[in-house]
C-alpha cells in the first residue's frame, strides 16, 4: 500500500527578504549599540592576553616555511581557500541531493518510501 507523499512547504518572497533583513539588522545593530569600541581580530588579542599571563614566553619556536610577499597576497590566499571550501561545500550537497532524487522516483514506484 502505498502512502502520500507530502511536499515540503517552500517559503515565501516576503519571509526570505524578512530573513534578510534581520540578518542585516543582527549585524550593523552592535555597530551604534557599542560606541568607543574596537572590533579587532582575535590575534592581537590572543597575543597581548600570552604577555600579560606569561611575559617570558618565547614565540620564536615556529616560524612560517613562507611569508607572502604583501598583504594583497595574503588575502589572495584567504579568498581562494574560502572559494574551495564553497566549492567542496556545494559540490557535497550538490551530490547528496542528487543521490536522494535518483532514489525517490524508484521508491515512490515500489511503496518503499520514507
Amino acid at each position: 500500500m502505498a502512502t502520500q507523499v507530502q511536499q515540503p512547504k517552500k517559503l515565501g518572497v516576503g519571509v526570505t527578504i524578512l530573513g534578510i533583513l534581520a540578518i542585516i539588522i543582527l549585524m550593523v545593530t552592535p555597530l551604534f549599540l557599542v560606541q568607543d569600541s574596537e572590533f579587532g581580530g582575535s590575534d592581537g588579542a590572543g597575543s597581548e592576553a600570552i604577555e600579560s599571563i606569561a611575559p617570558e614566553y618565547n614565540s620564536e619556536w615556529i616560524t612560517n616555511l613562507w611569508e607572502p610577499p604583501g598583504g594583497e597576497t595574503e588575502s589572495l590566499l584567504f579568498a581562494l581557500q574560502a572559494v574551495a571550501g564553497g566549492i567542496l561545500i556545494g559540490y557535497f550537497f550538490g551530490y547528496m541531493r542528487g543521490r536522494r532524487d535518483t532514489r525517490l522516483p524508484a521508491a515512490k514506484e515500489s511503496g518503499d518510501y520514507r
